[in-house]
């Protein structure tokens, strides 16, 4: 009898006959391997057994699919495995389930019990009535910032009471007056997916996800400028120093959010240490916070062995209070509140906050930085990713080598820090104790920690990790450089946009320069590279800077300082090798000017001297250098220039092709760290240029004047691919290399050996070729705003061979085109201007209290401005004429082809073609489109050229294939021709 049991028992277990060799996976897993397939292979899969069809026909996992690979606007169909059917464009007779009952006894699962009860449980119960965060009616602008602003949350009640959003945001008004307008959606997937707000309503109410679809809009302002009227900052939060920057350069800070009962936002701590007001106009919401560096309890911190990068894993917002709350011990829970209609929640600087909808939520919140948060937001912006991490995680986030510098200068405790085993046993406990829920490094006798708690107010608040500015700047790595650091892709924004950010704080708010000044140290080291410029000025009796002029300017990969009439520049972009060669290129570049006596040289600021400056000893030194000959401090270094020392500038631009050469195509992680053993920086003084750069006029010239600016640009750079290039050293080329690359090169082209290639091609060919290898990871890396789908076909519309891209034409000698000259970088902040009047000249308006240009002279008189100097030639190249296009069309004309047009009818020279176009129309004919060649250095430019085109052209994040791109951004130059 027994056995019979038994074997009835093994019949109803099908788990195990139905899994096959799977059964040892648990269903999570399993689950997870699951999303990974395509719909088409979930369907195959879904037939092999019963058990794999329940797995494969559940919700979460076709929700998952969907928006794995859905963009652009989602329209939800009833179910998500319709919804995914159909942007198959699946037929629906096929996407019907079946009619047919199906019964599967003896599978029973654990984990999709608990996702299937929490895809169906109700809220409508579940709140934190009392909770402890404190709240404040009438709260005065003193009280908040002594008692709350930067210390601890706090629920005020009445900001929102006048706003016109308390009536008409609700779903039932904003349908009326939104239906038909597409919001973002953030959930699940970095892709931009939108909905329409009447589908997104819809999809609310017939649901039943676990972790809903949430509108999480930062741009709700543009879509639907209406919106913004309806509400306005509270007084208790404008003081927000991002202010100062344009919309399109300040980091995302305002957002809709939209959302059903179970969603929600899970554990994190908001971007770029900024804090935060949220205000509730519709609903009820559940918070839980955490104080900094305080990780939850059921979030996973890793940690990256190698740069010291934190991950952070977090189960949804309603698993979290649903599996994991219950369990917590009293002493150990967070911080808690339920958020209710018109009540607005202040959020401090780096707190870890979760929030849970126990309703259908509208409510609206923006991001500050004010001048309790402004040193901690610049130290977030800092390179490198210890300081990042310790920031959220505390402790946790520290390694051991780390962890023994930092602490032990925190404590000084030579017992603990010269005993390795202590150290790794307290450390052990701390990472322990904290997982557990205990407070690491309890002080019990503290009656107020560094938290800004008072004792009494949370059992949370008996931690000593501090949350202190000067603490948390112990944890920058010993070698930071905002210039020449790798720029952490995590942050909110980009190096140009914190530059910028920095320097018009400086300009614009003279009253808070100290703070200004301490955190521009955290972010770019602003006070070493001012004693640097200290230093320089003082050896070549230039005046000393005055408070205004010790700030640099510019939003250029190098230190620049504007003192008196002079312009000092301060080589660090891309470590000693990479700045000694811009340097050596520079001189031999203006040296070349007056030696051919180019027009182009009255364009270009002049050079007033030029050196090396080293720090020895604690102190800064001055070694003069012109560009000619090795000086010992750069031979002591073991810096060997290419082999062109015989031309006079061992380090002029033939010897940076070839260094351009060996690091094109490592992985910037393969590289060594430019700046980790140099104490040593080129630098070179210019004349200062009467006006102001292009970047700080742009709003105020008329279109005459942008016209000329495009007229400008083509002559001057007509002048500048005109120029005669360096000799080529003999030395350049082994014989063997010669040989080899010319064949190769004439062969491609169908160019006979009499008639060779020159030779000069070589290493631009071969550096190109280079920068493929991994162009897709690194477009990958780049991310948003690059479609998915296009990096996915981008190896394949680049060419195989890169020398079938230079199309030659023949000199007037009849012999090939040999590459230019090419500046590479002129910017909006690489073109200077310089004003004039209509009438009689006047003297000049300096820029306003935000930077910004004043067109008027006056006396009612209009200002013009006219180009004068082309600043910058650090990244002189030699190569194809058509990259200097790349910054002047995207940058400088933001795409407009009227002012393209412009350039190239001042231009006027040939971009080298084909020597002979015969052979069949087909594939091979994209070599014959010069736009085909500009798309293709855009794509393997060494800047995130990409993303600023699809910024520019928004239509083209849904273009299909690369030639369409092609198109649109460089299709005119197809129908260019030169006029000699």
């Amino acid at each position: 009898m027994e056995g019979i049991q038994s074997q009835v028992m093994e019949v109803q277990d099908r788990r195990s006959v139905a899994l096959g060799d799977l059964r040892v996976l648990p269903d999570e897993i399993i689950c997870d391997i699951l999303e990974n397939l395509t719909p088409c292979d979930v369907a195959r899969v879904a037939c092999v057994s019963s058990v794999m069809y329940i797995l494969c026909n559940e919700e979460p996992l076709w929700m998952a699919i969907c928006l794995k690979s859905a963009t652009g606007q989602l329209e939800y169909k009833g179910s998500w495995k319709k919804t995914t059917l159909h942007r198959q464009h699946v037929q629906h007779e096929f996407a019907e389930p079946s009619k047919m009952t199906l019964n599967f006894d003896g599978f029973n699962s654990l984990f999709l019990y608990r996702r299937y009860y929490r895809c169906f449980t109700t809220l409508d119960s579940f709140s934190f009535e009392k909770g402890n965060v404190e709240r404040k009616e009438n709260l005065s602008l003193e009280d908040f910032h002594q008692e709350y602003d930067g210390q601890k949350p706090v629920l005020i009640t009445e900001l929102a009471e006048k706003w016109p959003a308390r009536s008409t945001w609700t779903v039932e008004q904003l349908l009326v007056n939104y239906g038909d307008t597409a919001f973002r959606i953030s959930q699940r997937s970095s892709k931009k997916i939108t909905m329409k707000f009447k589908d997104y309503v819809l999809y609310m109410k017939i649901q039943h996800d676990e972790d809903p679809l949430y509108i999480f809009d930062d741009e709700f302002g543009e879509v639907a400028p209406g919106l913004l009227k309806d509400y306005s900052v509270p007084y208790l939060f404008r003081e927000d120093l991002f202010d100062v920057l344009d919309r399109d350069q300040r980091p995302p800070f305002r957002w809709l959010i939209i959302g059903p009962e179970r969603s929600g936002a899970s554990w994190h701590v908001d971007p770029a240490l900024t804090s935060a007001w949220n205000t509730l106009l519709c609903g009820r919401k559940r918070w839980a916070l955490y104080p900094p560096g305080r990780v939850p309890v059921g979030v996973t911190v890793h940690v990256n062995e190698e740069d010291g990068d934190v991950n952070i894993e977090t189960p949804t917002s309603l698993q979290w209070w649903l599996d994991i709350y219950p369990l917590l011990a009293e002493e150990d829970k967070p911080i808690e509140c339920t958020q209710l209609p018109g009540e607005t929640i202040f959020v401090p600087s780096g707190w870890w906050h979760c929030v849970l909808n126990l309703e259908t939520t509208i409510a609206v919140t923006q991001n500050f930085v004010n001048s309790k948060d402004f040193e901690f937001v610049c130290l977030d912006m800092a390179p490198g990713y210890h300081h990042k991490g310790v920031c959220r995680a505390g402790l946790l986030a520290v390694d051991e080598n780390t962890f023994t510098d930092a602490i032990g200068n925190a404590f000084h405790d030579e017992e603990w820090l010269t005993n390795p085993a202590i150290m790794r046993e307290e450390k052990y406990k701390l990472k322990n104790d904290s997982e557990a829920g205990e407070d690491p490094l309890v002080d019990d006798n503290d009656e107020k920690n560094t938290n800004g708690f008072s004792k009494g107010y949370s059992n949370l608040q008996n931690q000593n990790f501090s949350y202190d500015i000067d603490f948390l700047s112990m944890f920058l790595e010993d070698v930071r450089d905002h210039y020449s650091s790798i720029w952490s892709p995590s942050n909110c924004m980009g190096e140009r946009e914190m530059r910028e950010w920095l320097h018009k704080l400086w300009v614009g708010k003279p009253g808070m320069r100290d703070l200004i000044w301490k955190g521009a140290c955290l972010a770019m080291n602003t006070d070493k590279w001012a004693s640097c410029m200290a230093t320089i000025c003082a050896f070549h009796n230039v005046p000393a800077p005055s408070d205004d002029e010790k700030f640099p300017v510019g939003t250029g990969s190098n230190p620049v300082f504007l003192v008196d009439g002079y312009v000092i520049k301060i080589y660090v972009e891309g470590g000693l090798e990479s700045s000694i060669h811009g340097l050596g290129t520079e001189l031999e570049f203006y040296s070349l000017l007056y030696k051919v006596n180019s027009s182009l040289k009255d364009h270009i600021p002049s050079v007033l001297a030029s050196g090396i400056l080293i720090y020895e000893n604690g102190s800064y030194k001055t070694v003069p250098w012109d560009g000619n000959g090795v000086p010992d401090v750069i031979t002591k270094c073991n810096l060997v220039p290419g082999k062109s020392a015989e031309n006079g500038f061992p380090f002029g631009v033939w010897s940076k092709q070839q260094f351009e050469y060996r690091e094109a195509g490592i992985p910037i992680h393969e590289l060594v760290n430019p700046v980790a053993s140099t104490k040593i920086w080129p630098y070179i003084i210019t004349r200062r240029c009467e006006g102001y750069i292009f970047a700080h006029l742009r709003d105020a010239l008329s279109w005459d004047d942008v016209l000329n600016l495009a007229s400008f640009l083509g002559d001057q750079l007509r002048k500048l691919h005109l120029l005669p290039l360096p000799s080529l050293p003999d030395s350049l080329y082994s014989d063997n290399e010669k040989k080899m690359n010319l064949s190769s090169v004439n062969s491609i082209l169908g160019v006979s050996q009499q008639s060779s290639v020159p030779v000069e091609w070589g290493l631009f060919i071969e550096t190109l070729t280079r920068k493929k290898k991994d162009v897709s990871s690194r477009l990958a890396k780049w991310g948003d705003p690059i479609p998915s789908s296009l990096i996915d076909k981008v190896e394949k519309y680049l060419p195989e061979d890169f020398a079938m891209l230079i199309n030659l034409s023949k000199d007037e000698n009849g012999l090939p085109k040999s590459p230019t000259w090419i500046h590479m970088d002129i910017m909006d902040d690489n073109i200077h201007m310089e004003p004039c009047f209509l009438g009689s000249c006047l003297n000049e308006n300096g820029p306003n209290a935000n930077g910004a240009m004043d067109c008027s002279s006056g006396n009612g008189e209009q200002r013009k401005w006219r180009p004068s100097h082309i600043l910058d030639f650090s990244d002189l190249s030699i190569g194809d004429p058509l990259f200097d296009l790349i910054p002047i069309h995207l940058d400088v004309f933001r795409g407009n082809s009227y002012l393209l047009q412009q350039f190239l009818e001042s231009y006027r020279l040939a971009f080298v073609r084909r020597i002979s176009q015969d052979g069949p129309m087909g594939s091979q004919n994209k070599f014959s489109r010069t736009s085909y060649r500009a798309m293709c250095y855009c794509i393997l430019h060494d800047e995130n050229i990409l993303g600023a085109i699809f910024s520019l052209w928004k239509e083209l994040r849904s273009a299909n294939s690369w030639e369409e791109v092609e198109e649109a951004v460089w299709g005119d130059l197809n129908k260019y021709e030169s006029f000699c």
